[in-house]
């Protein structure tokens, strides 16, 4: 099997240390899922430009996808990040978890967005017709929509390296969430 490894600043290409740089200036520290990025010539600033980008969405709402997709794809990864993340966006850990089953019944409009996104990314863009019109009846648009699948793509991509790769996760690691019962 495959031992697979992040790269650290020097075994990276000049342009890359530079991102590096601004990484640990801005964050404190370059998360490992980004060192690995940097693996690749243009992956880090092509993958730091996509999740930059200018949205229709508010943080908190980049937050509930982010966890949404995170858990629907078994990232345990962006799970632990994204917790971190969603606490600095004012969720509690109940909230977190709540969100992660997709739902957010403590906000109409948020629970909106998780099912609808928990529906995109299960169902690999084939929402349920309920989730769009619960979606759309929240207040949301055809401008949001195509956010919420920027996002959703920018996370399938994130969990999908994980995933792959195994690397250390280097955030306090998320809880597993329980088995619900129907």
């Amino acid at each position: 099997m495959k031992n697979f490894t992040v790269p650290t600043r020097a075994e990276v290409s000049p342009a890359n240390q530079a991102i590096f740089d601004n990484l640990q200036k801005g964050l404190g520290f370059v998360p490992n899922l980004y060192a690995y990025y940097a693996k690749n010539e243009t992956a880090l600033g092509d993958y730091l430009a996509l999740q930059n980008r200018k949205s229709t969405l508010k943080a908190k709402e980049r937050e509930v996808i982010n966890l949404v997709v995170s858990q629907v794809n078994g990232c345990r990864y962006c799970q632990s990040a994204h917790t971190v993340l969603g606490k600095m966006n004012g969720f509690t850990d109940e909230q977190i978890l709540e969100i992660r089953r997709g739902s957010a019944s403590f906000d109409t409009n948020l629970d909106a967005l998780a099912g609808f996104t928990k529906s995109v990314a299960e169902n690999r863009g084939k929402a349920t017709e309920e989730s769009k019109n619960a979606f759309f009846e929240a207040g949301y648009t055809e401008a949001n929509l195509i956010d919420v699948v920027m996002v959703v793509g920018d996370k399938i991509i994130s969990n999908y390296i994980h995933n792959l790769t195994g690397f250390a996760i280097d955030f306090p690691v998320a809880p597993e969430l329980e088995p619900t019962t129907v």
